[in-house]
């Protein structure tokens, strides 16, 4: 009996939790506590990590993509904190570039330079500057509510004028170096944004579109048979600007006859056939393309005939013509091609000084002298220009073809490949050195490294730098109308210097109007040129500008550089992570980072890009609402993401991290205080936890546990050092499910006190060890609800530190650690599970007795193992005897063998099949020799053990009373043939089983005293009887028969229930804690409703029949409103809420009384009807029986003339509505009901 006054206050644990307003009192805490920047106050001094943020653009919200990113970033540079190191974490911005102005373009309607010009740049920038920071305060808000930690107050923008000073500053640099030009050069071009855009930004948006394929005829001059090249494109645009053909020297070219015209044309051989109707045509001559090199031909359009003059229309030859598609003869349009351009410079088509043959506008229009075209947009001039073609009787044919084509990746527009004059970096000659200083940096996964980023850098080509555009930062090049006098400025200082102005913004219509004076006398002052920085290069400068290098903070710079740590997406491998080791590499010849990670992509659940258009996505935040933040991070790193490959979205994954990791993490911690309160109340002594009385225990399941998780702490310290998340998450879950599911379950008598004050304590120490150390743990991965945790556990200990996050990450404790306890306790649990396997297969619940179980393994030491945990083994398994044997043969047990068709068939090939004969030939002695070494010689093919799969075959002796089971290691038979005696018994546990729920359903805590009245009949009443004195050891209160009830205690709950064909009536008598919010909120609630109310609205019964729930076997029954708010529920949509309420995500069908549910209209006449939950295909109609009243407590309602039900559980003893929250969902039903009349 607990004493009246209690030595020692224990904080209480609430039952249930709601993750993410939990998590809202920890964000209040944080503030509170100024958590963060405490953290980094306390780190200072300590050895530096350091971290660079890729910066994003402020004009949009986060999405996951930038939750994943952001999350990753977190857990490592939190586990760094933890590892004993500075940790400065600087928030980024880009602020410049193509997203801003895309921006104000829509809003203002811009659709031309010759707009900016009339409004003015100053003005336009003035409206990008405004829209920058549009979304700065929700970034903050979302970032801060991921839980993620990182200095927003000292951030970085690329618009700073110190930000933009030291990007002056690396440019020139480079420019000294002789790394920087300027020339003509084809590059992809968006005629939205009217700018160039670099390869890598090209290739960052390919889709598949339908485009005109037209064969055009270039006919021959001079020809003897009057004969005409073909020519094939898929942008007749371009053909205006033709200027040359081009063929392959080496290939083989025929002159070939068109039979029904009489018309003969040249083509490559081998595209004839396709080019040419079956029968259609005759070879005359074949030839090598170099025949053809210099032949002339008529132009196709006039718009440039006087270029003849320098070489043009005529046959150019070229190694880069292929024989894949076309016709082999490739159309020249110089300044709309890469390989167009070097061709005819090469052949002196064109020169590098020429005005460009380039009729396209920067807004992707026709000009002069296209004058027939002149203002068209280019892809809308491709219908006018066939019909062109045709009428000149220049179109051989017409067609059309999918393929893949680079858009802007910002404006969705199709990009153009045209010549335009840009400000370079040159990187081609860079390869070597970029491999080599990429080859010294470490990535996660490697073979992104190795293949995406180092083909790239294996093709490296220089890179454009610069942008026709007006929002960004200028490029400090000042130079003469001649051409021949520049100068590149590198500091605000200099440019000060040299034009006599305070400049204190480094925007263009601040220093646009800045002349710099000539130094040869005489000549005009040298002008800005136009241009400014493309975003990618300022973001790729980051390293050193966000710390205003080499102008101040060098010291801070030289001890961040390189950066221990970056990761982005995958998709950066061609941006963020392409340019930032070009600019480093150019100025330090190394790389600016040590180690990445690069992640995946997260898809909506269909697969397809996330897509706001589309809402093929649940909103993050509602997402965080709902499960909260903790279970969103753990759901995203736990997950293919961190090994770079792409994540299929799906809200029921984040929901599974609650179900499956947070509630049984939870309820081990609420265990652990319950049972530390009874401790303290049964005893009369103070409970405190210190680290030196663990490991004292002798407890096998204690040394187990601590052995466990110091072993997980060296796994994590090991595994985190390599940044393998992809490890480490996997473990730490799967530590949960260990914790709960074997420690916590197999010592819960223990925990209770059962064996002792001193026994008890030792347990409850063992088990407050383990969690204060999962807490620290798993701290930098659950942020939340590790501090929730702690701010509890510490009240019992001498820690003082105000958060986990205080904490470092404790080393392990060797001495703990015990390699053949661990490897016992995984020999029992592999035994266990193959047991609970045999009864589920049977269908005999674990609360009845079985006779026997036989565990049979080859190896000595495996039975040892086992026999020394016997005692878990009999009580877990519920049987009376484990016989443990190394001779199958014994109980008539063979073996025989098959392959794993999906690993050997992909390993094997062509040998799979004779192997797999062989594998089944295989003796049970041969087997045998197998198992021992690991693997067998296989018709010349060494075959694993894990690559065959054994089985066990058993004689019908052994059949006829055990059930077997392996999982390719040891063998388990388990005697299904229990006695009358152990039927009793499970019947009994039976009867425990209901009274424990119908406490958890009162919201009972174990130190509640109870008196349990119960009134049945027949067997039941026997049993009851029999094991009274079993039923009260398991309940710990007394277990009379209705009729001797003496007590004048209130009830606290009564119900009456099924349980072997007879009526159990259980009746809990108590007194409860005054204290207890929660009971009395319970009282009321059962005060409110009537016993038995039956819906008023239309209603089925649930029942599950072989099909589990997540809450357990016991949770089986439910109810579903088929009626509200005068909608009517379809036959789908009551499916998609048997899955929620349930947790069933497998295939199911719904039967009632009389056959299967097969539409709305039978769904709809089943009211007040059991529906029956039966995995789909199931044909069993015994045990249907239909209940006549509803199985779960409901609560009618009248208000405002609209009459409804709310349902209080769901499923049966699974609290949905509290009584707090009535009026609000009352509400809520009337003001929808009112919406619909």
């Amino acid at each position: 009996m607990a004493n009246s006054t209690t030595v020692q206050e224990i904080p209480r644990v609430p039952e249930t939790i709601d993750f993410s307003a939990e998590e809202g009192k920890i964000l209040t805490l944080w503030e509170k506590l100024d958590v963060f920047y405490t953290c980094l106050k306390q780190s200072k001094g300590k050895p530096r990590y350091s971290f660079y943020d890729g910066p994003p653009f402020a004009t949009g919200l986060p999405h996951y993509g930038h939750i994943l990113t952001g999350t990753i970033k977190d857990v490592v540079t939190r586990y760094a904190h933890q590892q004993g190191f500075h940790v400065e974490r600087r928030f980024g911005w880009d602020c410049h570039g193509l997203p801003v102005e895309f921006e104000i373009d829509k809003t203002l309607g811009i659709k031309g330079p010759e707009d900016v010009a009339k409004m003015g740049i100053s003005k336009y920038n003035s409206e990008c500057r405004k829209i920058v920071t549009r979304y700065v305060k929700e970034w903050e808000t979302i970032v801060g509510r991921m839980g993620r930690w990182i200095d927003f107050k000292n951030d970085y923008k690329t618009l700073y004028p110190w930000y933009m000073e030291s990007i002056w500053w690396v440019f020139k640099q480079l420019y000294l170096k002789g790394l920087v030009y300027q020339g003509n050069k084809v590059m992809p071009y968006s005629t939205a944004c009217n700018t160039p855009l670099s390869n890598f930004e090209s290739g960052q948006n390919y889709k598949d579109v339908v485009d005109p394929a037209v064969t055009v005829t270039l006919p021959l001059i001079g020809d003897k048979d009057g004969a005409s090249l073909l020519i094939w494109t898929t942008t007749p645009w371009t053909l205006p600007s033709n200027l040359a053909a081009c063929v392959n020297p080496t290939l083989v070219y025929v002159r070939v006859k068109e039979i029904s015209s009489g018309r003969v044309f040249i083509v490559l051989e081998p595209r004839a056939e396709f080019i040419f109707k079956q029968g259609d045509y005759e070879i005359l001559e074949q030839f090598p393309g170099l025949k053809l090199k210099d032949l002339q031909y008529e132009p196709i359009f006039p718009y440039y005939k006087e270029m003849r003059k320098q070489g043009a229309f005529r046959v150019l030859i070229d190694d880069y013509v292929s024989a894949e598609a076309g016709t082999g003869v490739v159309h020249q349009a110089a300044y709309f091609g890469e390989d167009d351009f070097r061709v005819c410079l090469a052949n002196g088509v064109i020169t590098r000084d020429q005005d460009p043959v380039c009729p396209i506008d920067p807004s992707g229009r026709f000009t002069k002298p296209v004058t027939d075209y002149e203002g068209m947009y280019f892809k809308d001039a491709d219908k006018p220009i066939m019909a062109a073609l045709k009428a000149n009787n220049r179109l051989y044919h017409v067609t059309q073809v999918k393929h893949s084509y680079p858009f802007c990746w910002r404006s969705e527009t199709p990009l153009i490949y045209r010549a335009v004059p840009s400000w370079f970096i040159r990187v081609e000659h860079m390869s070597e050195e970029l491999q080599k200083a990429s080859s010294a940096t470490y990535w996660i996964p490697d073979f992104v490294k190795e293949k995406r980023f180092g083909n790239w850098l294996r093709e490296a080509r220089d890179w454009a730098v610069s942008r026709n555009r007006y929002w960004g930062t200028p490029i400090p090049i000042w130079i003469s109308a001649s051409g021949d006098e520049v100068c590149c400025i590198g500091s605000i200082k200099e440019l000060e210097e040299l034009t006599g102005t305070k400049i204190t913004d480094l925007h263009r219509e601040n220093i646009d109007h800045l002349e710099i004076p000539s130094k040869i006398p005489g000549n005009p002052p040298l002008r800005r040129v136009p241009e400014v920085f493309d975003c990618w290069f300022e973001s790729g400068s980051m390293p050193f500008a966000q710390q205003h290098y080499p102008f101040g903070n060098m010291k801070e710079f030289e001890e961040q550089f390189p950066a221990d740590f970056v990761g982005e997406g995958i998709d950066q491998t061609r941006g963020w992570f392409y340019t930032l080791l070009v600019v480093s590499t150019a100025l330090f010849g190394k790389a600016p980072f040590k180690n990445l990670i690069a992640n995946g992509l997260v898809l909506a659940s269909d697969g397809q890009k996330m897509s706001k258009r589309k809402k093929n996505y649940p909103d993050p935040m509602e997402i965080v609402s709902k499960y909260g933040a903790d279970a969103l991070r753990l759901y995203l790193i736990n997950s293919p993401v961190v090994r770079a490959e792409n994540l299929r979205f799906k809200e029921e994954g984040v929901r599974d991290i609650i179900k499956d990791v947070f509630l049984p993490w939870y309820n081990a911690f609420r265990f652990l205080m319950q049972n530390i309160e009874i401790y303290v109340q049964e005893n009369n002594l103070p409970f405190r936890y210190f680290e030196e009385n663990v490991g004292n225990s002798k407890n096998i399941m204690d040394c187990w546990i601590l052995s466990f998780t110091q072993s997980l702490l060296e796994y994590v310290r090991k595994e985190m050092a390599l940044y393998h998340l992809y490890n480490v998450v996997p473990r730490l879950t799967k530590y949960v499910d260990h914790l709960t599911n074997w420690y916590v379950r197999m010592n819960r008598k223990r925990l209770k006190g059962e064996g002792g004050p001193e026994d008890c304590k030792q347990a409850l120490t063992t088990l407050f060890n383990v969690l204060f150390n999962i807490i620290k743990l798993m701290a930098p991965f659950s942020p939340f609800l590790t501090e929730h945790m702690y701010q509890c556990l510490k009240k019992l200990t001498d820690v003082d530190a105000d958060s986990i996050h205080y904490l470092m990450l404790p080393q392990p404790n060797h001495s703990l650690i015990d390699s053949s306890i661990e490897r016992a306790v995984s020999r029992m649990q592999s035994v266990i599970e193959l047991g609970r396997v045999l009864r589920d297969r049977k269908t005999i619940p674990i609360k009845y007795p079985l006779p026997e179980i036989v565990v049979v393994h080859q190896d000595s030491q495996y039975i040892n193992d086992v026999k020394s945990l016997e005692w878990y083994v009999l009580s877990e398994m519920n049987v009376r005897k484990l016989t443990v044997t190394t001779d199958k043969n014994k109980y008539g047990i063979s073996l025989r063998a098959e392959p794993d068709h999906k690993v050997l068939g992909i390993r094997l090939k062509q040998d799979f099949k004779a192997v797999t004969a062989a594998i089944k030939a295989l003796s049970d002695a041969e087997i045998n020799e197998m198992i021992t070494k690991g693997y067998r010689d296989i018709v010349g093919k060494r075959v694993e053990l894990s690559e065959v799969r054994l089985i066990f075959k058993a004689d019908d002796v052994t059949s006829s009373k055990y059930e077997v089971h392996s999982d390719n290691d040891v063998l388990v038979l388990l005697d299904v043939t229990p006695d009358s005696s152990m039927q009793d018994e499970g019947t009994a546990r039976e009867i425990i089983n209901r009274i424990q729920k119908l406490r958890k359903k009162a919201h009972l805590v174990p130190t509640d005293e109870i008196s349990v009245y119960y009134k049945t009949s027949g067997d039941l009443a026997r049993v009851a009887s029999s094991h009274k004195e079993f039923i009260e050891t398991a309940i710990k209160a007394s277990f009379e028969p209705q009729d001797d009830c003496k007590s004048s205690d209130p009830i606290i709950i009564e119900e009456q229930q099924q349980l072997k064909e007879f009526n159990l009536n259980l009746i809990l008598r108590g007194l409860r804690k005054a204290n207890e919010a929660i009971d009395i909120q319970k009282e009321k609630l059962i005060n409110k409703r009537k016993d038995n109310e039956a819906p008023i609205v239309k209603w089925v019964n649930i029942q599950l029949h072989k099909l589990k729930s997540q809450y357990g076997n016991g949770h089986t029954q439910g109810i579903v409103l088929l009626n509200v708010n005068n909608q009517l529920l379809s036959l789908s949509q009551l499916k998609s809420e048997i899955s929620t309420i349930f947790g069933i995500y497998t295939e199911f069908d719904l039967r009632y009384t009389k056959g299967l549910i097969e539409n709305d209209n039978q769904l709809h006449s089943l009211n007040g009807h059991t529906v029956f939950v039966l995995p789909a295909g199931a044909t069993e109609k015994n045990n249907m029986l239909q209940a006549s009243q509803p199985f779960c407590k409901v609560l009618n309602f009248k208000e405002k003339g609209i009459e409804g039900t709310l349902v209080l559980e769901n499923p049966v003893g699974i609290i949905t509505l509290e009584e707090k929250d009535y009026q609000k969902v009352i509400n809520k039903w009337v003001e929808n009901s009112q919406k619909k009349t």
